[in-house]
């Protein structure tokens, strides 16, 4: 429709200028009517025109709404038994000692789905409110298992910018620790989780500030909502030892960044939060200091990575190897980090490889956890994609240690 509108455009325009030789003596060929011919013509090229704003997708406050998603189905293969085999982040021990648990199975629960709302002016600067959720929040207690995955709620976020400064309300990736690495399948659970990735995504408030031309440095602050990440019940739940505390999660961070076409940007950030554990009256504290880097080399190669070194901080998703306290209830120390490097060498393809590691203080069942993974991406036409990674995870406990080779196939397209 709107190529259409656009050629009619231009031959109005093109019949304004372009006139025959014999037009002066005819009147039919007059400027006058031509210019009627073309005020009938625009006339008509305007109801069209709003016809097709019309039938865009509308709020109820008649904001202009945007879907986006992605479909994705993988099938996929571990050597031994894992806490989560399509999306594995640490080797469990074998239920029988010499008989490790292998399989291959097939999944469609990274299936994404989003919605996105642009407001040009809002307390004087541009407002941005997005929704995401996949199918990753567990499944049905039936005898279908992955294939009737349940929704989950992922990120939702409304964002005011102004040229100097910015509000998030929302559900996001700590502060602290916003960046992932790419893969095509690990959707549900960021890749490197429980192996040096902070990820989960909390309920909080964000404020920042920066100063700069082309280089730029920023602060940011932000309230977290408290967690452990313990588990929750299927519907009654209860305080967890961070909410127990009474005491938000606190954060902030510096970063600079620089660069117009590629951008580049470095930070570090700190985190303190509290745990109350349910046999002392004593708070625990939940800290870690955090570095993180994106750096585009040349725009077909890309760095990126984290590291952070804390003590309980499981509720950012994964540190500690999904440990916060010891049996006596003192905190269990860890240190970790991920790195990873991506290359386009063309617009279709897109591969990279990286590693990470969680290596928490003797005291826990989880002793240390390391992954590499190598992964490739590639778009051959439209909205179809394909998508193919291996991962090697190893994981120590106090006697002896796991390994386990992942394979993933992924095929799928986004609208």
């Amino acid at each position: 429709m709107t190529n259409r509108i656009y050629v009619g455009l231009a031959l109005v325009a093109g019949s304004l200028v372009a006139a025959p030789a014999g037009a002066q003596g005819g009147v039919s060929d007059s400027l006058a009517v031509r210019l009627r011919r073309a005020e009938a013509a625009i006339e008509v090229l305007q109801k069209q025109l709003s016809e097709q704003a019309d039938q865009g997708v509308k709020s109820r406050s008649r904001v202009d709404v945007e879907i986006f998603g992605r479909v994705l189905m993988n099938g996929f293969a571990n050597s031994r038994r894992v806490n989560n085999v399509d999306n594995p982040q640490f080797v469990r021990p074998d239920t029988i000692a010499g008989f490790p648990s292998r399989g291959a199975g097939m999944a469609i629960r990274h299936t994404r789905l989003g919605l996105l709302m642009r407001v040009p002016e809002v307390w004087g600067g541009s407002f941005t409110g997005d929704i995401e959720a996949d199918f990753s929040g567990g499944q049905q207690p039936s005898s279908g298992g992955r294939t009737f995955p349940l929704l989950r709620l992922r990120t939702a976020r409304g964002v005011i910018r102004w040229s100097n400064a910015e509000l998030l309300v929302g559900q996001e990736s700590p502060l602290v620790s916003g960046l992932n690495p790419v893969s095509p399948t690990a959707v549900g659970t960021p890749l490197f989780a429980a192996s040096g990735n902070l990820w989960l995504w909390l309920p909080q408030v964000r404020f920042g500030v920066e100063a700069g031309g082309r280089f730029r440095v920023g602060f940011q602050a932000a309230v977290l909502a408290p967690t452990s990440g313990d588990a929750a019940g299927v519907f009654d739940t209860d305080n967890d030892l961070a909410e127990r505390s009474s005491r938000p999660y606190l954060q902030d961070r510096v970063y600079a960044r620089w660069g117009t076409e590629l951008v580049r940007e470095v930070g570090c950030g700190y985190h303190i939060g509290w745990l109350a554990p349910t046999t002392t009256s004593a708070l625990v504290q939940s800290d870690a200091i955090t570095c993180d880097a994106s750096l585009p080399v040349v725009e077909w190669l890309e760095l990126r990575g984290e590291v952070f070194s804390g003590d309980a901080v499981r509720g950012l998703g994964g540190g500690g190897i999904g440990q916060n306290l010891t049996a006596a209830n003192a905190a269990i120390p860890t240190q970790g980090g991920w790195a990873q490097i991506n290359l386009r060498p063309t617009s279709t393809w897109r591969l990279g490889g990286g590693c990470g590691t969680d290596q928490p203080d003797q005291v826990g069942a989880r002793r240390r956890n390391d992954s590499c993974a190598g992964y490739a991406i590639v778009r051959p036409g439209g909205p179809m994609f394909l998508g193919v990674e291996y991962r090697r995870i190893r994981t120590s406990y106090a006697v002896t240690r796991f390994s386990n080779d992942h394979v993933t196939f992924a095929v799928g397209f986004e609208f």
